[in-house]
């Protein structure tokens, strides 16, 4: 009978010991009541508490959570209804308050998140809920994590994941999507097309300079070039005056027979003439060929028939040689007249 007794109290021992131990795991902080009263926070590890007179209350979560906020709708300041979503990131840091300041920690943080997010977008027109999600984002984080500081609870960060405005709204800026971008095109356009003109302008100028530059140079060649055939010639007539001044009357003759014989040359030049008619004048010239000779010879003080070396002077051909239509003209007589 007494083994029996030892027995059972051993095991009721090892039962209450049992009901005193406990392990927490790690990332989160059980509280512990003493008859109902929030005592202490058992943090990660092993605790021992009195059976029967503690026990643990409630098993608060310590690592950063997640809590997702149902879409809604909601009318901004130009009453334009759009849905939004967002997500909000929260750390409990103190278990105790977090347990017992407030009741249903995590509905609580999602109507404070709605009802904030109503605040600040419905204050804002469209175009700036659009636009501004990180000045939204930030007004949120404020408001609420003020809000919540009491409970034990720090938000870390609130996203708004997606707005979504109207149909009839969305087509209209899609619309407006498209002329902008269809104005940029246009403006580019004209752009390309100034810039293009500009060129073609620039290219057209330089083009004129270089022109203008290349007449210019060619009169200033023409001007030098007229200027050294002035000077040859001035150097001709001189040496043209100083043959006169030295032989007199034979060298003028000389030239102009000269001259004479290359202006009668010239009518036989025609391929198609088969007789020519001189003037009268022309037999003067065939009655003086037969004196050029004589010209040279006593203008060189040669006798005739000899020649320098390398210089050969033609013979005279007779006047009989030089055969050519020779046409004189009619003379009226008085008594023909009238």
């Amino acid at each position: 009978m007494a083994e029996i007794f030892l027995g059972m109290l051993v095991l009721l021992t090892l039962v209450f010991l049992m009901m005193g131990v406990r392990v927490v795991k790690q990332g989160y902080v059980y509280t512990i009541e003493r008859f109902g009263r929030f005592t202490m926070s058992a943090d990660p590890g092993l605790h021992l508490i009195v059976p029967f007179i503690d026990r643990v209350g409630q098993k608060v979560n310590m690592m950063e959570q997640v809590l997702d906020i149902p879409g809604q709708e909601i009318i901004t300041a130009d009453n334009a209804m759009v849905g939004v979503d967002a997500v909000v990131f929260f750390q409990v840091l103190d278990a105790g308050k977090a347990a017992y300041e407030v009741s249903n920690l995590y509905q609580a943080i999602m109507a404070l998140t709605t009802t904030n997010l109503r605040t600040v977008m419905g204050a804002m027109d469209l175009d700036e809920t659009l636009s501004k999600r990180d000045e939204i984002n930030a007004r949120l984080l404020s408001v609420v994590d003020h809000a919540t500081s009491p409970w034990g609870v720090k938000i870390t960060r609130v996203e708004i994941k997606d707005i979504r405005p109207p149909l009839d709204i969305s087509e209209a800026m899609a619309r407006q999507m498209k002329a902008e971008r269809l104005k940029r095109a246009e403006i580019l356009e004209a752009e390309g097309d100034k810039t293009s003109s500009v060129l073609r302008a620039e290219g057209r100028k330089q083009s004129a300079i270089l022109e203008a530059e290349g007449k210019r140079e060619a009169a200033f060649r023409d001007a030098e070039a007229r200027e050294r055939a002035a000077e040859a010639e001035a150097r001709a007539t001189e040496l043209v005056s100083n043959a006169i001044a030295s032989s007199g009357s034979q060298a003028i003759n000389y030239f102009v027979a000269q001259e004479y014989t290359k202006a009668v040359g010239k009518f036989a030049e025609s391929p198609n003439a088969k007789t020519i008619l001189f003037p009268v004048e022309a037999t003067q010239l065939i009655g003086s060929l037969g004196g050029i000779g004589e010209l040279v010879r006593s203008t060189f003080d040669k006798p005739e028939g000899t020649v320098d070396a390398g210089t050969a002077i033609p013979q005279q051909r007779p006047r009989e040689a030089v055969r050519a239509p020779v046409q004189r003209p009619t003379v009226p007589r008085s008594g023909d007249q009238g």
